[in-house]
């Protein structure tokens, strides 16, 4: 066996395809429920039925704030959004 013959046969296997691709899938995905906060938090607003969460003197009651919230910590404000929503 020569030199190249045993290089291929001993090749380490690097990542895949995937594990690239997986991140950006996931932040996709947090960015347009992010968006979709948004937009829902506006029309529930324009309703007269705003939502909000509150604790102590931390307060988010405004559709921006919602959306800044769910971009910066989206898997607390996410599911906390949806249960101030079912309200």
């Amino acid at each position: 066996m020569n030199l190249v013959q045993r290089w291929r046969v001993t090749e380490v296997p690097g990542p895949s395809n995937a594990s690239f691709i997986l991140p950006f899938i996931a932040l996709f995905a947090m960015f347009t429920t992010a968006v979709w906060v948004y937009r829902d938090a506006t029309a529930q607003s324009e309703r007269g039925t705003s939502i909000f969460f509150h604790v102590g003197t931390f307060n988010v009651d405004t559709p921006i704030a919602w959306f800044v919230a769910c971009i910066f910590l989206w898997i607390v404000f996410f599911p906390l959004y949806l249960a101030a929503r079912s309200r």
